[in-house]
């Protein structure tokens, strides 16, 4: 069956506004892989520390080891609140696109729900990506006082 003309021209255009956020969509799925990996380090070096801890002999070393610890939970806090603005995020440009579509099949003018829901995503993106830069912070000063501490030696 073919659909008329006014119908296949709808859909063309709401497939055209559907792109872009489909590549938003690509990006973000990128760096909620590198965030889960990050992620993953993080408590990989906790379980590590925990054994540590477990069989230092040392009060210096298991202090040591138990601020290396409240220093990775922190980073952990952090990626959690990344991953979780950044998932939000996705699920709101994916209401953009069913939205872009739903309009689209129904000849609604939804402008300002797929803007408000947009403006919604990039700022779940930008807390995110706040969040991801804190870490990165974090980690960033632990290592430089790694540094310091080795220096001092």
């Amino acid at each position: 069956m073919l659909l008329p003309d006014h119908a296949t021209s709808s859909i063309g255009h709401a497939i055209q506004l559907a792109v872009a956020p489909v590549f938003l969509l690509a990006g973000v799925g990128a760096l909620l892989s590198v965030l889960t990996n990050r992620l993953a380090r993080i408590i990989d070096r906790v379980h590590i520390i925990e054994q540590r801890i477990a069989i230092a002999t040392s009060p210096e070393q298991r202090a040591a080891d138990a601020r290396d610890t409240i220093t990775l939970a922190r980073r952990a806090r952090l990626i959690h609140w990344a991953i979780s603005l950044c998932t939000t995020c996705e699920l709101l440009v994916c209401a953009v696109v069913c939205v872009i579509f739903i309009s689209a099949e129904f000849h609604y003018n939804a402008s300002t729900i797929i803007a408000a829901l947009f403006i919604a995503a990039m700022v779940s993106l930008i807390g995110g990506l706040l969040c991801f830069l804190r870490e990165i912070s974090l980690a960033t000063a632990f290592i430089q006082s790694l540094d310091r501490s080795a220096s001092d030696l």
